[in-house]
């Protein structure tokens, strides 16, 4: 009998410990969902905090594009055509800062400087300079005309790290017409021409002086490429046009990239560097018997195998006495510069990507539309054809022709001369461009310049009474090129002895054509 107490409160000592184990344990198993849960929010919670790439209420927009728009009735904002061009976001997952240069790496060698005469917009601009960023680019030397050199675009521009704009001023004019290239005879067949001599000479004279801003900044590598062109490293062992140019042995002196020109399978393509993604390659990278055998289908109706040039492009070495031989190639004063193509790293060429470019063409320049006067205008035989035909014929004839000569739409055809080795699908710049836009790179950018813009307005507009611009009167001028420090290293190349005249200039040359014992129709 007295064993009987002790055990109902054994009894009852062990169900109430159980019944608290369980207690706990579901306490436990409710709170620890809650409480991953609202660690979770908190992770993403962005409060009130200010964004460090703040909103203006009047947001910066391109030139000729319209401003953003408040609809009053809902508050909400719509986007302006170039914001939601150049990026998908309001607010950028990967934002730019305006502090942050945006070089992995700024000692990494070689240093590439890439420099370009462009009077193209921001919308084409900005995925050009990041692009080439990211695939190891460490300068740009712009020379920029035109929309380019518009405030609001050349203050974007020089927003960005390792980005110079110079100027089209009365002082660079001045600075040229005294560089010693007039009187050389490489170019001296170029000078006083229209429209693409006149562009192809000025490119010469700006690539002499992007020279001397390379040496002053260090650079090891320097290439001329225009705004619609994008460097393809391939063959290199990682994605990086750096390593391509690190790889080349000490002895050589400029390296040829061939170029694969871009083909149109659409007539309504709006941002060729995200919507074209198939090219023609080049002879160089071709077997003969597959180059001659495809010649009259790849042709497409055309004079040439390529509608424009098919001659490359080059980097050269940073070195004393170097010098242009035109837009395409280098050359030295004091030796012939050794010289190798690469195998596999090629320059994309987006030519007449678009629709436009027929009449944009046609509108810089003022020849005659005959194929007699065009020839004084023009070096190759389709900017001639495609000049004519921008002059003379209806919007809608354009439309026909550029169709008939520009677009690839035979699916079927196309397929084809993929499986022969003439065309290949490219899709590492487009990914690149497309992955910086949807981060929010451009519109950051754009939005950060904006604020600077409003910013140095008024002192911009003192400096330009200083330095006018020749070609668009009234322009704001940049300021921060020395144009009086320029002139001195400028003649630091211009008073080199003559001890080696070269070579004629290259021009921008079709691929080879092919005779009729070279045709091997299949």
């Amino acid at each position: 009998m007295a064993l009987r107490p002790n055990a109902s409160f054994t009894s009852t000592s062990i169900f109430s410990s159980h019944r608290g184990f369980h207690l706990r344990l579901l306490l436990l198993l409710t709170l620890l969902p809650l409480t991953l849960a609202f660690f979770a929010f908190v992770l993403q919670w962005r409060g009130d905090l200010n964004d460090p790439i703040p909103l203006s209420p009047d947001p910066f927009h391109f030139p000729t594009m319209p401003h953003q728009r408040s609809d009053s009735r809902s508050g909400r904002r719509s986007a302006s055509e170039c914001v939601n061009f150049l990026g998908q976001s309001r607010t950028p997952v990967f934002p730019y800062f305006k502090d942050w240069s945006f070089d992995f790496g700024s000692d990494l060698r070689p240093k590439i400087c890439i420099v370009s005469s462009t009077s193209a917009g921001l919308e084409q601009i900005i995925p050009w300079i990041f692009y080439h960023k990211v695939i190891g680019a460490s300068g740009f030397s712009l020379f920029v005309e035109g929309k380019a050199a518009s405030p609001m675009v050349s203050k974007v521009l020089e927003s960005i790290p390792g980005v110079k704009v110079i100027y089209r001023t009365k002082e660079l004019e001045e600075q040229q017409a005294n560089s010693r290239i007039w009187n050389e005879t490489w170019l001296a067949k170029f000078f006083y021409k229209p429209c693409n001599y006149e562009l192809f000479v000025k490119q010469s004279l700006n690539m002499e002086v992007a020279i001397v801003m390379a040496r002053d900044a260090g650079m090891d590598w320097i290439i001329h490429l225009d705004t619609d062109e994008l460097i393809h490293p391939a063959g290199a062992r990682e994605y990086s046009v750096r390593q391509s140019l690190a790889d080349v042995p000490a002895d050589v002196d400029t390296v040829v990239f061939s170029n694969y020109e871009s083909i149109v399978e659409r007539d309504d393509i709006k941002e060729p560097f995200t919507e074209v993604s198939m090219f023609k390659k080049n002879y160089d990278h071709l077997p003969k018997d597959v180059y001659f055998g495809n010649y009259i289908v790849a042709t497409h109706g055309n004079s040439n195998y390529f509608l424009t040039y098919g001659n490359g492009k080059s980097a050269a070495r940073v070195q004393d006495h170097l010098r242009p031989n035109g837009a395409h190639r280098w050359h030295n004063y004091k030796k012939r510069p050794t010289e190798i193509k690469l195998d596999e790293a090629v320059v994309l060429h987006y030519t007449y990507t678009k629709f436009s470019d027929l009449t944009s063409r046609r509108d810089r320049c003022g020849c005659k539309p005959t194929m007699e006067d065009v020839k004084r205008c023009f070096m190759l035989q389709f900017d001639r054809a495609a000049f004519v035909i921008a002059s003379t014929a209806t919007e809608e004839e354009m439309l026909r022709w550029y169709r008939d000569h520009v677009v690839w739409s035979n699916k079927a055809l196309n397929s084809k001369l993929l499986k022969r080795g003439i065309f290949t699908r490219i899709y590492s710049p487009m990914a690149i461009i497309q992955g910086l836009r949807e981060s929010g790179v451009f519109t950051s950018v754009v939005q950060s310049a904006h604020t600077y813009f409003l910013r140095d307005k008024s002192s911009s507009v003192e400096s330009s009474n200083s330095s006018s611009i020749i070609d668009k009167p009234g322009i704001i001028s940049s300021g921060k090129i020395g144009f009086d420090e320029s002139r001195a290293t400028a003649r630091r190349i211009f008073e080199i002895n003559d001890e080696f005249s070269g070579d004629s200039a290259i021009p921008p040359l079709p691929p080879p054509v092919a005779d009729d014992n070279e045709r091997l129709y299949s």
